[in-house]
């Protein structure tokens, strides 16, 4: 693959406060704030624990990777098309949606209330997908933005206060992306910004994405999208086994080469909070870095802040993929003419 051209001087333009992707990602904090805001409509009561809990649609994954340590009933995030035939009367449905809904969404979301299932509806009032599946046993979370995120982290700490779940705070996670806001603003400079500093990193590299945890796995691979998305290349995010395949294929450099003749990229291990794992997986993360050191491949880390500051995994979550979304939208930056950026 061709290698992209990076100038990192675009970086610092004293317009890049107008740059649309970074006013959006420095709004996440207030758009979890509204969509938690909001008053559930409907009743829901602790009492009433489901016989199993589905969700499905924008960030079920996510929503998943927090509740299943801890749910007390089966959960299971559903891909779809269609609703799993054991759906009933005493099961819980969380659908995440938005105005324009998937098709199967919709459908799904309205078998669910005719076969009598308790659901839980994250979408805009008067949509398609709230109007499908309004009934006494549908509680509304409405939504007003098209954060998916924003309205995971909502319908979490709903089901959190139900005793299905850790407890959430959204203006907790708030502050997390808030803080990750400010340390990476356009007008922090080069040398303390780590949203520059890591599109520098990834830069006319290819990305190999490793996050050791469930939440982290879950980040490495929304990071490595909007890698692809932002430069093109094909970032990859992976577990240990494959990146230790790539890495162990990585040829041996040419001392010798000229590197402006030099037209493929060279990988860039990326490593998600490789600092606060458990024991088991810093062995892995020590052995990744350790290869890719004797391969001579750079290594950036992303880090969820001090370990010994006490977070919750959704805020840890939430700063790895602000951090990395902001490393996506400098990259693209630095990749793209400054007139184009204005």
């Amino acid at each position: 693959m061709s290698r992209p051209l990076c100038d990192d001087a675009r970086l610092e333009d004293p317009l890049l406060a107008d740059n649309e992707r970074l006013r959006w990602l420095a709004g996440t904090g207030a758009r979890i704030r509204r969509a938690a805001l909001n008053e559930p409509v409907g009743q829901l009561s602790r009492a009433d624990r489901p016989r199993g809990v589905l969700v499905f649609g924008s960030e079920a994954r996510l929503v998943r990777a927090v509740l299943e340590p801890s749910c007390p009933v089966p959960f299971m995030a559903w891909p779809g098309p269609g609703l799993p035939a054991w759906v009933g009367p005493l099961d819980l449905v969380v659908v995440l949606g938005h105005r324009q809904s998937q098709a199967w969404v919709v459908q799904c979301a309205a078998e669910a209330v005719r076969r009598g299932a308790t659901v839980i509806v994250a979408a805009p009032e008067g949509c398609e997908l709230s109007a499908a599946t309004a009934s006494p046993n549908t509680t509304v979370v409405p939504t007003t933005n098209s954060d998916p995120m924003a309205a995971a982290v909502a319908v979490l700490a709903l089901l959190g206060a139900l005793g299905l779940g850790p407890e959430v705070r959204p203006e907790h996670v708030a502050d997390a992306a808030d803080l990750v806001a400010e340390a990476c603003s356009p007008a922090a400079d080069l040398s303390v910004n780590p949203g520059k500093a890591l599109a520098l990193g990834l830069a006319e590299r290819l990305p190999l994405i490793w996050g050791g945890t469930t939440l982290a796995g879950r980040a490495s691979r929304r990071i490595a999208e909007a890698i692809r998305r932002a430069s093109g290349v094909p970032a990859l995010a992976a577990d240990d086994s494959e990146l230790d395949t790539l890495l162990r294929a990585v040829p041996p450099k040419d001392l010798f080469a000229d590197p402006g003749e030099v037209d493929q990229l060279e990988p860039v291990l990326v490593l998600l909070d490789d600092d606060k794992l458990p024991a088991p997986l810093t062995a892995t993360a020590d052995r990744l870095a350790r290869l890719a050191d004797a391969v001579d491949v750079r290594v950036v880390r992303i880090s969820s802040g001090d370990a010994q500051i006490e977070t919750t995994d959704l805020e840890r979550y939430v700063t790895l993929l602000q951090h990395g979304y902001y490393g996506a939208a400098y990259l693209e930056i630095a990749l793209t003419p400054v007139e184009e950026v204005r």
